[in-house]
């Protein structure tokens, strides 16, 4: 569902790459679906930075300041959201990382407890919240992160 500058013309649509484990946000022409600009936002490799593509072939087109601001200001948010946990202490976002890559992201309730006993030993007490709620969305109780 494309998300629309206020003054209508243009907007943006978000989507998941699975293969590329990346956030793709798009800024184009509501008119016609042009893409013009398209952000490429990692969530899985902190080594991998974000990036911007421009279209090679869509030729000159002025892009209003506001509109490029506006979009620069999702994929600020985009950035913020994704990859936050990459700015964590160094040791963290390794424990981090090999964690998601592991278990993709979940784990289910039964799994849950052997898990926790893992990261506890890998990571101090004052750290943990952040690295269960960075790996799998949950709080050291379990329960998933935000409720």
């Amino acid at each position: 569902m494309p998300f629309p500058h206020p003054d209508g013309d243009y907007a943006i649509t978000v989507m998941y790459s699975v293969p590329d484990d990346a956030w793709y946000l798009e800024l184009h022409l509501v008119a016609d679906q042009r893409a013009l600009v398209t952000a490429v936002v990692p969530d899985e490799d902190p080594v991998r930075e974000p990036t911007l593509c421009f279209d090679p072939q869509g030729g000159h087109l002025d892009i209003p300041y506001q509109v490029m601001r506006w979009f620069m200001d999702q994929v600020e948010e985009e950035i913020r959201t994704s990859r936050a946990w990459m700015r964590l202490r160094p040791e963290l976002v390794e424990v981090i990382h090999k964690l998601r890559q592991e278990y993709l992201g979940a784990i289910d309730d039964d799994d849950f407890p052997r898990v926790l006993a893992e990261v506890r030993t890998a990571v101090p007490a004052a750290d943990l919240p952040d690295v269960l709620a960075s790996a799998f969305g949950r709080k050291p109780d379990g329960t998933p992160v935000g409720t």
